[in-house]
């Protein structure tokens, strides 16, 4: 019975959040056809799917929606639990219409400001020509959006706490020698939080205190 249970809990949790787990099995299936590639036929078919300057300059809209269908690295296994941490919670609690339009914000002008700084930089002699064609595909600009707005999800004061982390977390790396990827990130972040207009009315906020309090009763 408790296992019936217990099931019955995990799958109300996925129903929950269909968009998250379609995405996640779409993320499966593809990373299992990348471990049937050759290591030269991977980087290029990747290639092809990438948000780089060369192909967002022929064909912007297929590349933006093919990037967010596969995984650079080939490891699904951390991406399900972060989908599972991250992802399911804001669509649970957003709804799959908003949360949708998180994911598509921060994955579309993240990945157009990054890949326009990359640009400037080119032009200006600071990164080479070849970086047109660097690889950047993935999900973790959609991923750094939905960690932000999830704050909004946090009563006050563990609110500002949570976001202080998710700030360091993203703001050192680029004191540290940032990449267009790691400007990339950060902007995710600033667009999740932008995003606060879609949580207005979604509910109380949790209270982690209350939750103990609970346990403890």
């Amino acid at each position: 019975m408790r296992i019936d249970r217990g099931l019955s809990g995990v799958w109300a949790f996925v129903r929950g959040a269909p968009g998250t787990y379609v995405w996640l099995g779409i993320l499966f299936v593809t990373t299992v056809a990348l471990h049937h590639m050759s290591p030269e036929f991977e980087q290029h078919f990747l290639r092809q799917r990438s948000t780089n300057i060369h192909e967002l300059s022929r064909n912007p809209v297929r590349v933006l929606v093919a990037s967010a269908m596969w995984i650079d690295g080939g490891h699904w296994v951390p991406y399900a639990f972060l989908f599972t941490v991250f992802h399911a919670p804001v669509e649970r609690w957003l709804g799959t219409v908003r949360w949708l339009v998180v994911c598509g914000l921060a994955h579309v002008l993240a990945s157009l400001i990054s890949e326009a700084m990359l640009l400037a930089a080119i032009r200006k002699g600071v990164a080479p020509y070849a970086a047109v064609d660097t690889l950047d595909i993935g999900v973790s600009y959609a991923l750094a959006g939905v960690i932000a707005v999830l704050g909004y999800r946090i009563a006050v004061p563990w609110r500002v706490v949570y976001l202080s982390a998710v700030l360091v977390v993203f703001v050192l790396p680029l004191a540290a020698g940032a990449t267009f990827t790691d400007f990339g990130h950060f902007v995710s972040v600033l667009l999740g939080l932008a995003c606060y207009p879609l949580v207005r009315g979604r509910g109380k906020a949790w209270n982690p205190k209350e939750t103990l309090a609970g346990y403890r009763g």
